[in-house]
């Protein structure tokens, strides 16, 4: 047992040593040393193979050297350690340096697979209360308990606040994660084999062959660049951003509902969400996002929506056939049985390219005629997206694919009315409700692409066309000259410019991108987001290029204020553009604010632009209400403290009174979607968060700050 215990002191992490040091603080479950110790004892095995004892033994030293250090920072073992790397040559230096990195890695893993493993046991027992009590977590369960027992809210009163309710994730690829795919595919099988190898009811069989794997995917990890030796395209961020969709989304946002389900129930509420309640949405900024990055041109943005909405009709269509054989009913409502029967007439043909119900559906399976269909347009969908996206053209035609997504949502909601008023409701509510619930949340478009521009970039271009028109120069107009033009021309219906207006290549770019927001199917898209917006011609001058450009279902102006004088600035300018007319005429009641945490921390400091942010949403909302406009707060957070990041519980719970009221928009920056969609339970714990804090924040806003608070005197 000694000599058990000096291995492990001399293999596992300093966590895992310090963990051996106090063990009356390690429960019963932690496993984390043996974890650690597992990993490291593989990769130094085979670090041995690859590189020879002797290195090995210098990796071996380096670690106790520093193990001992940290222990007892004796100066004279740090000097031991200089000795020893100064030592190297540089080829053994690379390759130690490398070491340490992946041993760093697999560190991590192992906690991380710690964690995993403990919250798995805490949910089989029910034990909740070290988490439910800590500010940084959100459970929806223990959230809506706490609102009907503690704050005395109704069931229905909860359930109809969560129905209505929308959170949207906004993926953003900058700053882009930095971590290659090859790798973070290679971790989690890594996690994987280690939390299968510590289950109870493996043989030892198995065990061998997990600990293979094991070690296969160590070395596989080792030997992998960890360097991207090349910058990543914006296609290429798109993907990468895609791939959590595929691995862990698509599925996990059925999953999650259905958790939200069960804690409805468990307050009383025998209803299940709508499948078209606005629960959770997810945008997106790669492709879109143009502010200062030259390499996201029209055409890349153009590439990006097809490749969504082929990605997304791929996985509708993966799915298809799963429902097609679940729903094998032959009893049906009438509704539906006419359906059949005329789409039974109609089709004459056996569809050799599927590999199931390739042969004409029989007229006595209703159901699974009703879906075929569906399959059918779904082939055509992906096909035609992906030959526009190959090619430019597509041979097939756009009718016969989904233009819309109420084409889609109509026969599948035929069919779970049919089953309900059949008595089938458990069958209904099961993979068709989950079925309903993503074509809802994803739509044909998977996610909506924000279209991000600076203002500037927009009065370049209305000062080349009122130059053009010899009017003058827009750039050198007063801030009312210029809402006045403004005004004027939107209120009109003359064309401002042809095909003969004089253009730069930076004017050319962003009108070509209004031209594809034109082309392109209005639901692949979300917002146009202004950067650096300072006053409200910012916002008229994107409505303005959208009516001229042809854009028939305008996407909404979303004024983005990111520096100090411009949160300052804000709600006066927010205040003008409500009091115009043709304005409120044109938003219906509803307006989108973006606020940044970036810049305005990097122009005020962490504490002064907290501070800011937090007055601008509160007089931001206060002008919202005077004009009878719903606000809808974005907030541009980043993943590090300096760009806004920290708990999100906190962070929703934090933010003024009535400034969310069941309405969020944030951002998911690249460097941590990984850590928030990287694996299952991940996604899971992120959806949570965002709508259990939400809801709460909703039913129980923060308490305001006192006025003593507010005075600088106070």
């Amino acid at each position: 047992m000694a000599n058990n215990t000096r291995n492990l002191e001399k293999l596992a992490s300093i966590d895992a040593q310090l963990r051996l040091l106090v063990p009356g603080k390690v429960s019963e479950d932690d496993k984390l040393i043996e974890y650690d110790a597992l990993l490291l004892d593989r990769f130094l095995d085979i670090l041995q193979d690859l590189h020879g004892e002797d290195l090995k033994e210098t990796v071996q030293e380096c670690y106790e050297l520093s193990a001992e250090y940290e222990g007892k920072h004796d100066p004279k073992k740090l000097e031991e350690l200089g000795s020893v790397l100064t030592s190297l040559d540089p080829g053994d230096s690379i390759v130690i340096a490398k070491s340490f990195s992946h041993m760093l890695n697999l560190a991590n893993l192992a906690e991380e697979v710690q964690i995993a493993y403990r919250r798995r046991n805490k949910l089989k027992k029910g034990d909740f209360a070290d988490e439910n009590s800590a500010t940084t977590e959100s459970d929806i369960e223990e959230t809506l308990k706490r609102l009907v027992v503690d704050l005395k809210k109704s069931p229905e009163e909860v359930f109809d606040a969560l129905k209505n309710q929308t959170v949207d994730l906004v993926l953003t690829a900058h700053p882009t994660q930095s971590v290659r795919r090859s790798l973070l595919q290679k971790h989690a099988r890594l996690r994987n084999c280690l939390a299968q190898l510590y289950a109870k009811d493996i043989t030892p069989n198995e065990k061998q062959e997990l600990d293979e794997a094991l070690q296969r995917e160590i070395q596989a990890a080792f030997r992998t660049d960890e360097i991207r030796r090349t910058p990543p395209t914006p296609q290429d961020e798109m993907r990468a951003g895609m791939s959590y969709f595929h691995e862990t989304i698509w599925k996990g946002v059925p999953k999650f509902l259905r958790r939200v389900d069960t804690a409805l129930k468990n307050i009383g509420i025998n209803e299940r969400v709508p499948y078209n309640a606005p629960l959770i949405q997810f945008s997106s900024w790669m492709g879109g996002d143009r502010d200062g990055n030259p390499r996201v041109t029209p055409e890349v943005t153009r590439d990006v929506c097809l490749l969504a909405r082929m990605m997304a009709a791929n996985l509708y269509y993966s799915q298809i056939e799963d429902l097609m054989f679940e729903l094998s009913m032959w009893r049906c409502s009438d509704e539906l049985r006419v359906r059949a029967d005329v789409l039974h007439r109609s089709s004459k043909r056996d569809s050799k390219h599927y590999i199931e119900f390739w042969k004409t559906i029989p007229p006595n399976e209703p159901y699974r005629v009703i879906l075929g269909e569906l399959r059918d347009r779904l082939y055509q969908t992906r096909e035609r997206s992906r030959q526009l996206l190959s090619h430019g053209i597509s041979e097939i035609p756009e009718e016969g694919t989904f233009t819309n997504v109420e084409q889609f949502l109509e026969p599948l909601e035929l069919c779970y009315r049919s089953l309900c008023s059949c008595g089938d409701r458990p069958i209904a509510d099961g993979s068709l409700l989950d079925f309903l619930r993503q074509v809802s949340t994803f739509g044909l478009s998977l996610v909506r692409l924000d279209i991000r521009q600076e203002s500037d970039r927009h009065t370049d271009v209305i000062d080349a066309i009122t130059k053009h028109l010899e009017i003058g120069s827009y750039r050198e107009w007063s801030e009312e000259k210029r809402q006045e033009w403004l005004l004027s021309e939107l209120s009109g219906k003359r064309p401002l410019f042809g095909p003969d207006l004089p253009k730069t290549e930076e004017i050319a770019d962003v009108l070509d991108t209004f031209h594809v927001i034109a082309e392109l199917p209005a639901d692949s898209f979300g917002a146009y987001i202004i950067s650096m917006a300072t006053a409200a011609s910012d916002v008229l001058a994107v409505e303005l290029l959208q009516r001229e450009c042809h854009v028939k279902q305008p996407l909404r102006v979303v004024p983005l204020f990111e520096k100090l004088a411009d949160l300052e600035a804000a709600p006066a300018a927010l205040s003008r553009l409500f009091s115009i007319e043709w304005y409120r005429n044109r938003i219906n009641g509803k307006q989108e604010v973006m606020i940044g945490y970036s810049d305005s921390g990097k122009d005020a400091g962490r504490f002064s632009a907290a501070w800011q942010l937090y007055k601008a949403q509160e007089e931001l909302i206060n002008v919202a209400k005077q004009y009878g406009v719903k606000l809808t707060m974005f907030h541009g957070r980043g993943g590090t403290v300096g760009r806004g990041g920290g708990p999100t519980h906190l962070a929703i719970l934090s933010q003024p009174p009535d400034t969310i009221h069941g309405s969020l928009r944030v951002t998911v920056q690249g460097e941590v979607i990984e850590q928030s969609f990287g694996e299952e339970h991940l996604c899971f714990r992120t959806l949570q968060r965002f709508a259990a804090a939400t809801l709460e924040h909703g039913m129980h806003p923060p308490v305001s700050p006192k006025p003593e608070w507010r005075s600088p005197d106070g």
